[in-house]
């Protein structure tokens, strides 16, 4: 993992909230290419603190001169609005890629390094790969490229809020998908995550193979 090395006073200053201008939701992305990285990837993961499904990763690079109306963190907009973004987000993107990290693998790693892991699938996914990356949160992924932890970077860094999108509704359809298979547990209700209606069809039913065996909800002494 190689650390970025750019100028502390410049890269502590806080970027504009996303949904306003393309200037201010592209701070952090224009910092790098002014220090010589020219292809910029934001990477970022959802489904972290699910009980079942995999958690899903994405990694995208935007140009320079996008503009995405209404792009944020991907917890603040309807699931009708992310779905509308992903086409353009895919179009305006010189490159996107989507990995995941299935139960099993969460269960033998934990979940700390299953999100790192996809994340760091998903940008070695990217073609043309990027010369540096800005990741979610304030955890390094394990790729040999230059790289910058943005803490709340999904509501900061417009290519962070591109990934995190591209992930949920990724995400969200796979468990729609697991839905059809195993329709007691109402995964396209709650995609998986710990509410009542969930943890009462793990009462009623146990876990299937879609669980995460070692998650308090799911193991067998909670």
């Amino acid at each position: 993992m190689k650390k970025l090395n750019v100028q502390p006073e410049l890269w502590d200053q806080p970027a504009s909230p996303l949904a306003n201008s393309c200037e201010a939701t592209l701070y952090f992305e224009r910092l790098l290419h002014h220090q010589g990285y020219h292809t910029v990837a934001g990477t970022d993961e959802v489904g972290r603190g699910c009980l079942a499904g995999p958690v899903v990763a994405a990694a995208v690079i935007l140009p320079a001169d996008c503009h995405l109306q209404g792009l944020t963190d991907s917890k603040k907009l309807s699931a009708e609005q992310r779905k509308s973004l992903v086409p353009e987000i895919e179009h305006q993107a010189l490159s996107f890629s989507i990995a995941s990290v299935s139960p099993r693998i969460i269960d033998k790693i934990n979940i700390l390094q299953a999100s790192l892991r996809a994340m760091a699938l998903a940008v070695e996914g990217l073609d043309p790969k990027p010369s540096a990356i800005l990741v979610d949160g304030n955890q390094p992924i394990p790729v040999q490229l230059p790289q910058k932890t943005v803490v709340k970077g999904d509501s900061r860094s417009l290519s962070i809020a591109a990934a995190s999108v591209i992930a949920k509704v990724h995400r969200d359809n796979l468990m729609e998908e697991y839905h059809r298979r195993y329709p007691e547990y109402q995964f396209a209700r709650h995609k998986g995550y710990a509410t009542a209606v969930h943890l009462e069809a793990l009462r009623r039913y146990g876990p299937c193979p879609l669980h995460r065996m070692t998650f308090k909800g799911v193991k067998a002494d909670d």
